[in-house]
């Protein structure tokens, strides 16, 4: 009997934010517009193509840096770090437990990784949320998890699935990346790894489920 291509895949790669983690893109405007924000500086689509924001998001400038631009931003040199933080912050919600149960079950039978595209602000805010929430650390749902700042790579970038891929010491084809951004996806799957294109909002367990069986019938 032939394998097919599920039956060799051994691990999952999950996005974080959009796939794991619920978002709230206008939560983040509506901070900084209280904070003196005008015009496009915050509407969120536009402030991640911003220099400033990718620079933070590959760990190429610290977090006082970026607060400091922000200040800059709101014309406003007196505003706490705590301040700056909530409002960045404000776009992170939880992950609900029943993903978390999904990703505990899967670990029975894959090796998970988390690769997401991030920043020392939102990753310690969120980890602590997490920790609150839950009772453990997020971290420990994973074998290994790679965030853009810390490896100074990020996604869509080749270099970064090649990054991640050598650290974690895995094979492209062996391993499913499941990714909301079809950028993300399209890039992965040049790169050789099994996609997923999750639509946020929608059921996890049963996108894998389907995902794994469409990889059933397309024999190697």
């Amino acid at each position: 009997m032939k394998k097919t291509i599920s039956e060799g895949i051994r691990n999952i790669i999950f996005d974080l934010g959009g796939v794991l983690l619920d978002l709230d893109f206008a939560a983040p405007v509506a901070a900084f517009q209280k904070l003196g924000a005008v015009g496009e500086h915050f509407i969120y689509h536009l402030v991640i193509s911003d220099p400033v924001f990718l620079h933070m998001e590959m760990g190429l400038i610290t977090p006082e840096e970026f607060r400091e631009h922000i200040r800059i931003k709101l014309g406003n040199n007196d505003l706490p770090n705590a301040v700056i933080d909530s409002a960045w912050c404000s776009l992170l919600g939880s992950v609900p437990v029943e993903k978390v149960n999904l990703l505990e079950n899967l670990s029975k039978s894959y090796r998970l990784f988390l690769y997401s595209n991030t920043n020392a602000i939102h990753i310690e805010y969120f980890k602590n949320r997490f920790l609150s929430e839950h009772q453990f650390g997020f971290e420990s749902l994973f074998e290994n998890t790679f965030y853009s700042h810390v490896i100074h790579d990020r996604k869509p970038q080749s270099s970064g699935f090649e990054k991640v891929i050598g650290m974690a010491d895995i094979l492209p084809r062996e391993t499913l990346f499941v990714d909301d951004f079809i950028q993300n996806i399209e890039a992965a799957s040049k790169f050789g790894l099994q996609v997923l294109h999750y639509l946020p909002g929608t059921d996890l367990e049963k996108a894998l489920k389907t995902k794994m069986g469409e990889l059933n019938r397309h024999e190697l």
